[in-house]
């Protein structure tokens, strides 16, 4: 199973761990052309964290730059469903204003 699921409709499903034994590639290039065109085109992106088994550091840092690339071009992101404990590790390093979660 993939990282992250994209549908036509521009919602992503994050699968599994975000941690630095998982995460290679950042956000933006873990998607393939045709999930990109999908994002750009809707301009928006809900992004469901319910199927998040553990994060890490790393793994908000990825979140944390997600957010980034995608404003970047052009994709307005928002964050549902995030783990507690990764709520809990986003205000702890005072990184939780950067992240829309909703």
């Amino acid at each position: 199973m993939r990282l992250l699921e994209v549908n036509d409709k521009g919602s992503v499903i994050i699968h599994g761990h975000l941690d630095r034994d998982t995460l290679s590639k950042n956000f933006w290039e873990s998607l393939s052309g045709n999930e990109r065109s999908t994002l750009i085109q809707n301009k928006t992106c809900v992004v469901d964290l319910s199927d998040v088994e553990r994060a890490d550091s790393a793994g908000l840092a990825w979140l944390i730059n997600a957010v980034r690339d995608a404003k970047q071009n052009g994709v307005s992101m928002a964050l549902r469903n995030m783990p507690e404990k990764l709520h809990k590790l986003a205000k702890i390093s005072d990184a939780d204003s950067f992240l829309p979660v909703k």
